[in-house]
Parts: C-alpha cells; structure tokens; sequence
C-alpha cells in the first residue's frame, strides 16, 4: 500500500539522518582516486577516433566549454561523494545550454530541458549540482563576477525547493502535464523562442542541400561538419528506419508512413557529442516543399551508469537509444512526435526530428539580469521533471525550507567550478604536451 504524502514526507526527512544537508555540499578534492584526464579519455570509447581532435578543440575554448564536454569527469566526482538515496529520472546533463526551446506536437512553442543523452535513475541532487555549477561557469564567461554567479546558483536551488513544495501539494495528474509560462518574460529565453520561430525545415533545405540534375534534393559536402552519405552505407542506414518505424505509436506511424526517404548525411554535432555518429535524414512529404528531417544520434551508455549508487548490472546492457527517448519521456510532459531509437550494427541510436522550431540559449543573453531570471526557471524546470519521475513528497521532506540547501549546494557548486577550472588547466596542459591532440 502506498505511504501518504506526509508519510512521504516524514521519511525524506529521515534520510538527513543518514546523510545531512551539509553533507551535499562537500567536495574532498584530495580523495579523489583519478585523473581527471584519463577518466575524459576513457569516456571517448565507442566514438569516431577521426572526429575526437574537433571535441577535443571545442572544450578547450573555455572552462565552462570544457565542462560541457566533460560529463564523465564529474559523474566520476559525484560517484564518489555522499548522496541523499532519493532517486529520479536524471536530465544526466544539466547545464544551462542545454536549456532551449522546441515546438511541440501541436505546434506551440516551449521552453525545457532538450539535451537527455546522459539520463539514466540517480539521486536528484547530482542534477542541481550539475546545473548550479554551470550556472557559475557559464556567468563569468559572459562576464558576472564571482559574488554575482554565486547569488545565481543560490536563486536557481532555491527556485527548485520552492517548486518541488508546491509540486508535492499538487495533484499528480496535474504535476505531470504541467507547463511553465511565464518564461517568456525572460529576455534570454524570449530570444531562443525567436530563434525557434525561424527554425524551420525549409530553412535547413535551403542550408544543408542543393538540387541535383534532375532537379532532385541530395545533401551538399559542408566538410568539415557535414557531408553527404552514400552506396551502401546509407541504404544501411536507411534499413535501420524499419525497427525505429516498429517502436513509434500507431498514430505516429501513419505519419512516418506519409514521408519517404530522399537522401542521407552526417552531421558533427554539439561538444559532448563529438566523435558520436550523427546521421540525418531528408524526409518528403507533400512534395519538395514538405520537408523533414530525421536525426539518428548515436547513443552509448551514461556517464553515469558505472557510478550509480547501488547493484545496477543492466545498466550497460540496455539499449542506450531507448534509454534517452524514454528518460526524456519520463522528465518532460510533452516531447518529439517522432522521437524513437533504433540500431545501425553494433551501435545504438536514438531518433528525432532535426532542428524542426529549435531554438538555444545564448550565453551572451545571460548579462545582466539575465543569468539570475533564467536560473529561476532552470530550478522549476528541474524539479517539475524530478517531481514527475520521482517522489516530490520525498524530496521537499530533505529539503525542507530551501535556505539551508540553497546555501549547501551553492558552496558545492563553487567548489566544483574551481575544480573544473584546475581540471580545464591541467587538459590544456595535456594538448600542450601532446597527451591530447587538438584539430587545428
């Protein structure tokens, strides 16, 4: 039988007992068993070796840049650090560009997480740790000051405390369809909604193809981020639709049927991303002038699936493509009409449409006002998907009023930002030296 909201409540504030508050905010840097490098080299495994100099060279930009794309390095951390044993559905990614917006499958226009490559079930807390650090990191590369990136990362903790109280009160059915609005009054997010707008198929037709002699639709050579597949390795790719197809729902199959296959790409995505295999799709529909493109997005295990707290043996088992698409199901009440996952060989690949009303944050939108207004959302957004996937009762009873975990997690997300500048330090240090090649 199922425990009662307070008793739900009662026994997330028991967890204290076992692991404080303050706890959280810990970080043992001197009890760390690895090097930080090697951990980032590990991660590399199942990717394009050819294509790892270009991530190599996206993370070197900055700190915040190297943080991004070193997911596994912080998992490493977490893993070893004490935890509150209340679990969720991890976003796994947590930062703030991979906040964006989308259209939904009515045509409306959100903004949410839209990045869930590393979900997977683990404790809440390793989300708004992750957040609250780049929170920090991506403030002083748009210029903030340190006092300024730290009231940010305290306002967006504090945020996800009052949203996971209100959303324990809430009815469940309501938690989970529930929507934030009031994003729009928030300059950085209104500016990624414009973005959206113009983000649109025939738009990407226009970029990424040209008109054959027949006056057909292929992918043009963009070398090095794009370029065209063909032979048999695309009819491969092509073949791999047909399971993808068998794990849409009925009614999204019919509109998947509506569309035929014209030509296939590869596409170098992202910085966490690089070196995984991205293929893209031109789908028509009503013609050349009814566009779609499909994303088949190569997929490999957490970073976290070997730091889990607890016996998870299957982790590495499952299909990592179904992992991301039904993770994602699990945090956000509206995602892609035609997100599934399929498999190409030996590799796992989730699916979803490309860039269809897709807009970004960008971080030069974050002066200002803007860093401390989009942290507030971030804290809701968070916690409404923790909330759906995990127990919001549980978790308001740890938290308890918010200000004492405010001020944990914000010291911990400091801490951390210093650790990922002295880790950024020591990998250029690795390219300097050759350890680490870079593409030049």
């Amino acid at each position: 039988m199922t425990a009662s909201a307070k008793e739900r409540t009662r026994q997330g504030k028991s967890r204290r007992e076992h692991v404080s508050r303050g706890a959280l905010a810990e970080l043992h840097p001197k009890q760390r068993g690895f090097d930080p490098t090697d951990v980032l080299r590990a991660s590399t495994e199942g990717r394009v070796p050819q294509l790892l100099p270009v991530k190599y060279s996206r993370m070197k930009e900055s700190p915040f840049a190297f943080f991004r794309g070193a997911v596994s390095i912080m998992a490493a951390d977490l893993g070893r650090l004490v935890n509150s044993g209340l679990q969720v559905q991890l976003c796994g990614d947590a930062h703030l560009q991979n906040l964006g917006s989308f259209a939904t499958p009515d045509g409306k226009l959100v903004f949410d997480l839209n990045d869930f490559d590393e979900t997977i079930r683990g404790p809440w807390e390793w989300d708004v740790k992750r957040m609250a650090t780049s929170i920090i990191l991506a403030g002083q590369e748009c210029g903030h000051n340190r006092p300024g990136c730290r009231d940010a990362a305290a306002t967006f903790v504090e945020s996800y405390c009052r949203a996971i109280a209100a959303f324990s009160e809430f009815p469940i059915l309501q938690v989970a369809r529930y929507q934030i609005h009031r994003e729009k009054r928030i300059q950085p997010i209104q500016a990624a909604l414009r973005q959206s707008e113009r983000a649109r198929p025939l738009g990407l037709l226009s970029r990424f193809t040209e008109k054959d002699s027949r006056g057909g639709r292929r992918f043009r050579d963009l070398r090095p981020g794009f370029w065209r597949i063909r032979g048999a390795k695309a009819q491969e790719i092509l073949g791999s639709l047909r399971a993808y197809r068998k794990n849409l729902a009925p009614e999204r199959r019919h509109l998947f049927d509506l569309f035929h296959a014209v030509d296939v790409g590869f596409k170098v995505v992202g910085t966490g991303s690089v070196g995984l295999r991205d293929y893209v799709v031109l789908f028509e529909g009503n013609g050349a002038q009814d566009p779609m493109f499909l994303q088949i997005k190569q997929e490999v295990a957490s970073a976290y699936a070997n730091v889990l707290p607890g016996p998870h043996p299957h982790q590495s088992q499952q299909h990592q493509g179904r992992r991301a698409a039904e993770g994602q199901r699990a945090i956000q009440p509206i995602s892609d009409l035609l997100l599934g996952w399929t498999t190409i060989g030996h590799h796992h690949y989730l699916v979803r449409q490309l860039n269809d009303h897709k807009g970004s944050v960008d971080l030069q939108r974050l002066r200002g006002r803007g860093l401390s207004s989009l942290a507030l959302v971030a804290g809701e957004l968070l916690a409404r998907g923790h909330a759906r996937s995990g127990d919001a009762c549980e978790i308001r009873g740890y938290c308890g009023s918010g200000s004492r975990m405010a001020k944990a997690l914000r010291d911990f997300a400091c801490a951390y930002a210093d650790q990922t500048e002295a880790d950024y330090g020591a990998f250029i240090a690795a390219i300097k030296s050759a350890r680490i090649k870079v593409d030049k």
